[in-house]
C-alpha cells in the first residue's frame, strides 16, 4: 500500500511540477524564431514597396512577440542568468515596435523596415552576450562576411596590387568558412530542407569560381560570381535569418 502511494505521489509531481528551467531556452529559441519569421517577412515586403502585406505581418510579429514577452519577461531561462542585457532587450523591442507602427502609420516605409531590422540586431546581441548561437546569428555574421567580399565587387580592381587578389581570396574563404558554419547548426529539418539546400549548396558553388576569377584576374567574372553570392546571402536571411 505505502509503496503504491509512493509511486502516485511520484506521478503527481511529475505531472504538476511544470517544464524544467533546463528546456526553457530551446522553448524560449522557437518562440523567438516563430516572431522573427513574421519580422522578416515583413522587411521583405517593406523592401519591396508592399505595404498592406507588410503590416499584416507586422500585426503577426507583435502578436508573436506580445505572446513571448507574457511568457519569459518575469521568466528568463538559466541560460541568461546574470546577463543585463536580457531585461533591457524587452524595453528595446517594444520601444521598437512601437516606432514601426507609427512609422507604416504615417507612410514612412524605410524608417519601419530599420525599427524591425534592429530588433534583429538586438537579439543578436542578447544572444551573443550569453554564448548561444543559433542560425539567425550565423546568418547574420554570414552577412557581414558577404558585406567585406563585395567590397571587391569594383569594375575597375587593380589586379596589379597584390593586395587586390589576397583580399579577394582570404574574404571569399571568411565567407565560405561562415557558411560551413551555418550549415552545421542548422537543425536536422531545415539542413535537409529543400530550399535551404539549394541556397546553401548554391552560394557554396558559386564560390568555386572565385579561384578562377582570381587566377585569371578576370573582373567580369568576379562581377557575375559576386552578384550570385549576394543573391544568395538575401535568400538566406529572408528565409532563415
Amino acid at each position: 500500500m505505502l509503496s503504491r502511494l509512493a509511486r502516485i505521489t511520484c506521478l503527481a509531481l511529475v505531472l504538476f511540477a511544470g517544464p524544467a528551467r533546463a528546456g526553457d531556452l530551446a522553448d524560449f529559441n522557437a518562440a523567438v524564431e516563430q516572431a522573427e519569421s513574421h519580422n522578416r517577412v515583413a522587411i521583405g515586403y517593406l523592401r519591396t514597396g508592399n505595404i498592406d502585406l507588410a503590416s499584416l505581418e507586422f500585426d503577426r510579429l507583435r502578436e508573436a512577440w506580445n505572446a513571448l514577452q507574457q511568457r519569459f519577461a518575469g521568466k528568463r531561462p538559466d541560460a541568461f542568468d546574470g546577463v543585463a542585457l536580457y531585461g533591457q532587450m524587452w524595453t528595446k523591442v517594444s520601444a521598437r515596435l512601437v516606432a514601426a507602427d507609427m512609422m507604416l502609420t504615417s507612410g514612412r516605409p524605410e524608417a519601419a523596415q530599420q525599427s524591425l531590422e534592429a530588433i534583429r540586431g538586438d537579439l543578436y546581441d542578447l544572444r551573443k552576450s550569453a554564448g548561444i548561437a543559433v542560425l539567425a546569428d550565423c546568418l547574420r555574421d554570414a552577412n557581414a562576411a558577404i558585406d567585406a567580399l563585395m567590397a571587391y565587387n569594383d569594375r575597375s580592381l587593380d589586379w596589379s596590387n597584390a593586395a587586390t587578389p589576397f583580399g579577394i581570396a582570404s574574404k571569399a574563404a571568411i565567407y565560405g568558412a561562415v557558411l560551413d558554419r551555418c550549415d552545421g547548426m542548422a537543425g536536422e529539418a531545415v539542413h535537409q530542407a529543400p530550399e535551404f539546400r539549394r541556397l546553401i549548396d548554391g552560394a557554396k558553388a558559386s564560390l568555386t569560381f572565385i579561384p578562377k576569377a582570381v587566377a585569371d584576374r578576370d573582373t567580369d567574372l568576379l562581377h557575375r560570381v559576386l552578384i550570385e553570392l549576394r543573391s544568395f546571402d538575401k535568400l538566406l536571411t529572408f528565409r532563415y535569418g
